[in-house]
Order: C-alpha cells, then sequence, then structure tokens
C-alpha cells in the first residue's frame, strides 16, 4: 500500500486495503523531525551490527539490504510517518515505519555499511551523513525544496534513484510490459492532502504528474511472477502495482529468498509492523485486491572509500 504519511506511495503504502483508500493525512502527533535519541541509538546499532557482521564482504549488494531489513522484523507500522505539521523537513524516524520508510531507512544503512569502514565516534558528523543519504533517497534530486520535491509516486522514486545511480530499474528486463496508465491521484484528490491547500503546491504536484505521464514505466503481471521470480535476488526493492484509478503502486517491500521460495519482507498495515510473509511474493500479489503485478528496483553498491 503506497503513500508515505500522505504520498500516494506512502499514504496508500499503508492506506489502501484491498479497493478501499483509507484518507487519514492530517499532521501526526509531533515527534522531532531531527529524529528522537532512540532513532539515532537504531541508526548506530544497525550500522555497527552489519560492520560486525562484515556485511560489506558478502558477493552481492542485496543481501545486504535484506539481512539488515530483517533486524527491523518487528518494528511498529506507522502510516503518515512524514506528516509533521509545519514546511517540509527531513524526517529521520526509525521507531515506527511505513512500507517505503522501511525501504529508505533500510538502503541507507546498506549503504552507509558497504561504504563507511567504521561507524563514525562523532555522533554530529554520522547525523549528517545519515541525513545525507536519506536526502538523497527521499527527495528528486537529492535536494530537499519544498513539499513538491519530495517522491511522493513510487515509480518515480524508482526513477529518480536509477537517475541517481543509486539502483536500476530491472521491471523490463525481467519480462515486464507497459504500463500506460496515467498517474494523477494527488491531484485529484487534493482534500486527502493538507499540503495541497496551498494553490502552488498543488499546481506543481499536477506538473509532476503530467511529466509522469510521459515517462514510459514497466511491470511484471501478477501471472508472470512464477515464471519470471527466479531473476529477482534477495534484497532487490519489490513494488506492487496499483489497480486504484491514478496511482501507480499500492505496496512496497524488500526481496528475501528462504529456501526455494520468494518472499516479501515488508511494513504492512495489517500485521501492524515489520514481518516477513509466510506465503511466497506471487501467491500475496495474487490474492490482495488493488494489486496486479509488481515493478522491481535492484540496488546498486556505493562506491567503496
Amino acid at each position: 500500500m503506497t503513500g508515505r504519511g500522505c504520498r500516494p506511495g506512502r499514504t496508500l503504502a499503508g492506506c489502501v486495503v484491498g479497493a478501499v483508500i483509507v484518507i487519514a493525512c492530517e499532521a501526526i502527533q509531533e515527534r522531532p523531525a531531527e529524529g528522537t535519541e532512540r532513532d539515532w541509538e537504531i541508526a548506530r546499532e544497525q550500522l555497527a551490527w552489519a560492520l560486525e557482521e562484515r556485511l560489506d564482504t558478502l558477493p552481492q549488494f542485496g543481501d545486504v539490504l535484506a539481512r539488515i531489513g530483517e533486524r527491523f522484523i518487528g518494528t511498529p507500522y506507522e502510516p503518515h510517518t512524514l506528516e509533521l505539521s509545519g514546511p517540509e523537513r527531513l524526517v529521520v524516524n526509525l521507531e515506527t515505519l511505513d512500507c517505503v520508510t522501511f525501504v529508505e531507512n533500510v538502503l541507507v544503512l546498506a549503504r552507509l555499511a558497504w561504504a563507511a569502514g567504521a561507524v563514525p565516534e562523532d555522533l554530529e558528523r554520522f547525523k549528517a551523513t545519515y541525513r545525507r543519504e536519506l536526502t538523497r533517497v527521499r527527495y528528486r534530486g537529492g535536494v530537499l525544496d519544498g513539499y513538491p520535491s519530495r517522491l511522493h509516486y513510487f515509480s518515480d522514486w524508482i526513477a529518480d534513484n536509477e537517475a541517481m545511480g543509486l539502483l536500476d530499474d530491472v521491471s523490463r528486463e525481467l519480462g515486464g510490459v507497459a504500463d500506460p496508465s496515467p498517474i494523477d491521484f494527488m491531484s485529484t484528490h487534493p482534500d486527502a492532502y493538507r499540503q495541497l491547500a496551498a494553490p502552488e503546491v498543488l499546481e506543481a504536484i499536477a506538473e509532476t504528474e503530467a511529466r509522469l505521464a510521459s515517462v514510459r514505466r514497466h511491470y511484471l503481471p501478477a501471472a508472470a511472477i512464477p515464471a519470471r521470480q527466479h531473476l529477482i535476488r534477495s534484497g532487490d526493492i519489490i513494488a506492487a502495482t496499483s489497480t486504484v484509478p491514478g496511482l501507480d503502486i499500492a505496496h512496497t517491500g524488500i526481496a528475501v529468498w528462504r529456501g526455494d521460495e520468494l518472499r516479501l519482507l515488508h511494513a504492512p498495515l495489517v500485521g501492524s509492523h515489520v514481518q516477513l510473509d509466510d506465503d511466497s511474493l506471487a501467491e500475496r500479489i495474487r490474492r490482495i485486491d488493488g494489486q496486479d503485478g509488481i515493478m522491481v528496483a535492484r540496488p546498486v553498491a556505493p562506491s567503496r572509500r
């Protein structure tokens, strides 16, 4: 279910249940956008563990994401984690996650574990590095410039991070077909987003949607997943495509192989915490209303420092 807090890719990430859209985009209870003391303890603990386990020596970078992601199993799910009151700010929150902030933070930690070599002793230096990486992942071109700069649609998130060299969209090479459906959920549901009350913000979002209409995207239909899933790797980012008009992605997570079965590691609304599905990925997509396939993005290892 996609939509961070109130972004289609996250608002709905936690708010699309089947084909029913739950609109609840008021600012959540206040917490410091820069992160709590516990948030930063979690970040440092995860990175320290990854370095102690020598995850940087694993043969594939995706394995690092899968291993770190599993460390978050049990973390509470919370929608709208980015929707604090006031102007757009970078929100650091690892105590509770939605389906997209789970993917983002795991990607950031994996990149740091692969390239850092050590946990910085200087906490402020560590925070600055983490914020820089999180900003690159979450905002268009890695630049926070107001609410419209947030990558609200997850297919846009994939395309932008691919343009910056952080991942590769492998949906087409896996056998994906073109998805011609328009993306305009936000501009056609402005009352669901408090920020869109400002005409200039609504206009900027509509301009983004118009640009996305000209970008060809591909997805692997649900029926094709069983025959092509052997090409998906642990650590690949999975985006479940949506049948809701105007919405590209309904949910996100990380692929994990268990024996000969491909499963989804994710932060779902149903279940209330980060979990590794018991069902296969193919079965999950097949049985959930409102989802009809997947996009697959493969994280690219950062250069060593």
